[in-house]
């Protein structure tokens, strides 16, 4: 019976860990500017393509499917072509193995960094999950695999519970229990459940540790004790140096200088202009009086011609 039951798990597991074709990340990762900043200890959350992280990403409501956890280079791990292992994962159907961190380059990832995390406490987190490669996930129990077959209208509040149901056996991890674990090993909270107590004098916040397998990937996301760290900003950020090769070229007031004054004209002087002491404040006499007399005859000019038109106007109507 139990090998029927194993060969029955085994065919389920392999059915959800098959990849959806046709994926694209909305955001990818930058492989460089993330190998650059991570360290022992973040937590690695990935948007999977397979079925399970369908299933997953709707019953958690969330982008994240998977994580991981970052502890460096591995002793005696590494891939053919050299490239150490660094990540430690579970994996439904393979348990908890260990993985370069180039898997997931393809893929829309985030980076969680727990704040304040001792030198020590982080070793020990690694450790502890280092420790648990090899841990399996029973493939005969059935009901273990059998929730994920089912996408069904879940309420709510049964969501999170869908997830964790699960054998109760240690040593069949899914990938945020292990991390979980290893981070309850310190104290470390994730998202713990806080009660108040007290009396009127005083009140107090009690935390209490949840149940590993009660924690989802995205926990990590939304945990107020770990730190998004986002690889392209954390050294700096510089917008003009991006190359858009499906962009037109800058429109011309754009792309030059701009002023708000036109060309064709000269924009008053910010300092008062220097006094020309030399130049005379009063107009002579003589050029007052001759630029009156000429506007005089020229308005006296004027009237004649209008009187004259006037007249001829009458003869003609006459």
């Amino acid at each position: 019976m139990g090998t029927v039951l194993d060969s029955v798990g085994k065919v389920i597991a392999a059915y959800l860990s098959k990849e959806v074709p046709g994926y694209e990340p909305f955001t990818p990762s930058d492989p460089e500017h993330l190998r650059g900043i991570i360290e022992p200890g973040d937590v690695l959350l990935v948007e999977g393509n397979n079925r399970i992280s369908g299933i997953i990403k709707y019953l958690t409501q969330s982008t994240w499917s998977h994580a991981a956890l970052y502890v460096g280079p591995i002793e005696g791990a590494e891939e053919p072509s050299g490239e150490p292992h660094v990540l430690i994962e579970a994996n439904i159907g393979e348990g908890v193995t260990s993985a370069p961190l180039s898997k997931y380059f393809p893929y829309h990832t985030r980076l969680c960094r727990p704040v304040g995390l001792s030198y020590e406490d982080r070793t020990t987190v690694c450790r502890y999950a280092i420790n648990r490669i090899g841990f399996g996930y029973d493939t005969k129990n059935i009901v273990d695999l059998m929730r994920y077959l089912f996408p069904l209208p879940v309420p709510q509040r049964w969501r999170r519970r869908m997830i964790a149901i699960g054998s109760g056996d240690p040593t069949k991890i899914i990938c945020s229990a292990l991390i979980a674990q290893a981070f309850d090993a310190v104290r470390y909270p994730i998202l713990p459940k806080i009660t108040k107590a007290g009396s009127r004098a005083a009140r107090r916040e009690i935390l209490h540790i949840r149940d590993s397998s009660l924690y989802m990937p995205r926990d990590f996301d939304i945990s107020p004790y770990f730190e998004v760290v986002k690889p392209t900003i954390v050294n700096g950020f510089d917008y003009t140096a991006l190359h858009w090769a499906d962009k037109q070229k800058p429109l011309e007031e754009v792309a030059g200088t701009f002023s708000v004054f036109p060309e064709t004209l000269v924009a008053p002087p910010l300092v008062p202009e220097a006094i020309d002491e030399e130049t005379p404040v009063e107009i002579p006499a003589e050029e007052v009086s001759a630029q009156a007399g000429a506007a005089f005859s020229e308005h006296f000019v004027q009237l004649s011609e209008l009187a004259i038109y006037r007249a001829r106007a009458r003869e003609m109507a006459a």
